[in-house]
C-alpha cells in the first residue's frame, strides 16, 4: 500500500462510480417492459461514444446534449416513439441513484485529512442536480467539470483541472472511476487510480491500467493512513 502514502486528495469519477447510471431506466422499467436492460445499455454506451466521437471531431457539446443524443438514438433504435417516456427518463437522469457506501466512504476519507472533489464529464447543472438529489451537495470541496476545458475525458486537460485546482502534482491525487477507459487515461496522465470494477469487467488493454482494483468503493478509505 506504499504508493498511496503521499496521496493528499481523490478525484471521484460521478456517473457509474458515485452514481448507478441504470437507474434512470430502472425507475420505468414497468412501462419500458423487457427492453429496459438493453435499451439502458445501450443508451449508455452511446452516451460515452459520443463524448469520444465529439472529442475527436473538435465539435464539443456539453453532456446534457449528449446524453440527449444518445437517448433518441436509443429509442430510435427499439422503434420507441413516445415524447413523455423520453422527458421522464432525462429527468431521471438528474436523480440517479447513489451507490449506497458513498456518503461513509466520503466521511472516512474527510476524518482522515483528505480532500475531496468530482472530476466528471458531466455539465454544472447535471452535477448539482445529481449532488443535491442524492444528499451529497456538501460532502465535495469541489467539483470539477469537462465544461472548464471543452473537451472530454479522457483527454489530460480534463485531468489536469483538478492539478491547477488543488495546486498538487498527478501522483499525489487518488483518481476513481468504474470506467476502465477513465481509470487508463488518468493513470496514463500521472494519478494514482483506483478501478471501482462493480461488474467484474476485464482489463483493458491500453497502455497504463489501474493502481489498485476493487469492487466498491467501500475499502478506499483503508489505502490511506
Amino acid at each position: 500500500m506504499t504508493h498511496f502514502d503521499h496521496i493528499k486528495a481523490f478525484a471521484f469519477d460521478a456517473y457509474g462510480t458515485l452514481f448507478d447510471v441504470h437507474s434512470a431506466v430502472g425507475e420505468y422499467r414497468e412501462k419500458i417492459g423487457g427492453k429496459a436492460d438493453q435499451l439502458s445499455a445501450l443508451w449508455r454506451s452511446k452516451q460515452l461514444e459520443y463524448t469520444w466521437l465529439r472529442s475527436l471531431m473538435g465539435v464539443h457539446a456539453d453532456f446534457w446534449q449528449v446524453t440527449q443524443d444518445a437517448l433518441d438514438y436509443t429509442l430510435d433504435s427499439h422503434d420507441i416513439d413516445d415524447e413523455d417516456l423520453r422527458e421522464n427518463l432525462m429527468n431521471a437522469y438528474l436523480r440517479l441513484a447513489c451507490y449506497p457506501e458513498v456518503k461513509n466512504m466520503l466521511a472516512e476519507l474527510k476524518d482522515k485529512g483528505m480532500r475531496v472533489t468530482v472530476l466528471s464529464n458531466g455539465s454544472p447543472d447535471m452535477l448539482e442536480a445529481a449532488l443535491q438529489s442524492s444528499g451529497l451537495n456538501h460532502d465535495f470541496d469541489a467539483i470539477f467539470s469537462v465544461e472548464e476545458v471543452g473537451i472530454y475525458k479522457p483527454h489530460p486537460s480534463v485531468y489536469q483541472i483538478a492539478c491547477d485546482y488543488l495546486k498538487l502534482k498527478p501522483e499525489e491525487i487518488c483518481f476513481q472511476s468504474s470506467n476502465a477507459w477513465d481509470a487508463a487515461g488518468a493513470a496514463q496522465f500521472g494519478f494514482k487510480v483506483v478501478w471501482i470494477n462493480r461488474f467484474g469487467q476485464k482489463r483493458e488493454r491500453l497502455p497504463k491500467g489501474a493502481d489498485m482494483e476493487l469492487q466498491s468503493l467501500e475499502g478506499l478509505p483503508g489505502l490511506v493512513g
